[in-house]
């Protein structure tokens, strides 16, 4: 083989031993790129599952805003006709003037007041498939004790009276309210009040047609407050002999019944509470 053929083929090898390097770091390059590419994808992925969890978390719970209020017991003095007293039946429900906003009065020729700090009530009733609908035209029948721990129609003083107790029907957004005062606090029990819930006006005559009932409590640090006026006398020692933890009713979670509360002992509260009932119960 001559020298200008060996010189030929040395060239020809050295071209390509440069084009397969090249071949390689192209190679090589794709593959940086590709798994650059991928690292970006799952990256954007990852920041985007972020973006979703941080969403989530910033969303309300409306299940738990929703879900059902637990069903507890009317008590002794539900005044729904459903027991009786040493005047006969108690049933405030066909009272005249029972459907009204303000039950801090007696009605149908007894004339007693209930005397305490100021208290607007408002409820909004939610219910059906989704848990959160609002619930137009039920009726809730609302009833607790006066500053001193009394029941009217029940308890010794009051027995001819039938104030506290009174019916609202919600309006087109399930809200409705009470004008009213805050309960006294007797003795083994939180403070509270108790109501049942109606598929309408005319169904709320007895406790036979209710479709709910429960009761609802109020802040710690609001009942304290109030306490500490007069009127209100024994609430603040029988306050002091229970708690939420040792209350027969509250006992087993609350967090559905404590209202919302603003304003204070001068001008008087507001206390706001979501009801949600079962959608079973609708049918």
């Amino acid at each position: 083989m001559s020298s200008s053929d060996s010189k030929a083929r040395e060239v020809q090898g050295k071209r390509q031993d440069r084009r397969e390097a090249l071949c390689h770091i192209g190679g090589l390059a794709t593959i940086i790129a590709t798994g650059m590419l991928q690292y970006r994808s799952l990256s954007a992925l990852a920041q985007g599952r972020a973006q979703v969890v941080a969403d989530a978390s910033s969303m309300p719970a409306i299940a738990s805003a929703c879900a059902a209020i637990p069903e507890e017991t009317a008590g002794p003095f539900p005044g729904d006709g459903s027991n009786s007293t040493a005047n006969g039946i108690a049933n405030a429900l066909t009272l005249p003037g029972i459907v009204r906003s303000d039950i801090r009065s007696s009605l149908a020729g007894a004339t007693g007041v209930a005397r305490g700090l100021p208290l607007t009530l408002v409820l909004e009733l939610v219910g059906g498939p989704a848990g959160c609908a609002p619930l137009a035209g039920h009726a809730i029948y609302l009833w607790h004790c006066d500053a001193l721990g009394r029941y009217s129609m029940y308890s010794p003083g009051v027995s001819a009276e039938n104030y506290l107790r009174g019916v609202q029907v919600t309006d087109g957004s399930g809200k409705l309210r009470f004008s009213t005062i805050v309960p006294g606090c007797y003795d083994g029990r939180m403070p509270h009040m108790h109501f049942e819930v109606y598929r309408d006006v005319a169904s709320a005559r007895r406790a036979a047609d209710k479709l709910s009932t429960s009761q609802l409590g109020f802040p710690l640090a609001m009942l304290n407050e109030v306490y500490a006026t007069n009127g209100y006398r024994d609430s603040a020692a029988n306050l002091a002999r229970t708690s939420f933890a040792s209350d027969p009713v509250f006992s087993d979670g609350h967090d559905l019944q404590i209202c919302a509360v603003s304003g204070n002992r001068n001008e008087g509260y507001v206390a706001t509470l979501r009801v949600a009932i079962a959608g079973g119960r609708l049918a």
